[in-house]
């Protein structure tokens, strides 16, 4: 199964594919989708749904693992990633990839075991689980990989129930 993590945001959007080739997740390819701060929303959700279509076209993958919106106090910051989350989510619907969703929380539990890990630690551990060299950049990416290597587990414990 190729999975696609996605870690939503309208400036940087993470994605990061991963594979389970039996010994373990393995790291497929991993990026960032980016547009231009001075562009108006629309034309960066048109250059978001562009890159992420061409991402699914190139890779094919069978699930997408897409991290829920979570923010603290900026509205507005909020309503333009919750935008390109809503065309990232129409993309893979169209492109009839399965969607799964994972909050924060449930993604750092499956990657370190621990729902408080800070974002060094999760680094650290996508990096050890999945065989590299050295952490993925940028954050984004590395973010990505977490929520895909979450679905994977995820998935693999679903499996056997």
């Amino acid at each position: 199964m190729l999975v696609l993590g996605i870690d939503p945001g309208t400036a940087i959007t993470g994605y990061g594919l991963v594979t389970d080739r039996g010994e373990g997740s393995v790291a497929v390819a991993h990026g960032v989708i980016t547009t231009p701060s001075d562009l108006p929303l629309p034309d960066r959700l048109v250059m978001i749904q562009r890159e992420l279509s061409a991402i699914i076209e190139r890779y094919r993958p069978d699930h997408a693992a897409v991290e829920e919106l979570f923010f603290n106090k900026n509205v507005r910051t909020a309503l333009s990633v919750a935008h390109a989350r809503g065309v990232m989510l129409l993309t893979l619907a169209q492109a009839h990839v399965r969607i799964f969703e994972y909050t924060p929380l449930e993604v750092k539990q499956a990657i370190t075991g621990s729902g408080r890990a800070d974002k060094r630690q999760m680094q650290q551990m996508i990096t050890l689980l999945l065989g590299l060299d050295q952490i993925p950049k940028p954050d984004d990416a590395a973010d990505a990989l977490a929520i895909a290597v979450c679905h994977l587990h995820s998935a693999g414990i679903a499996a056997l129930e």
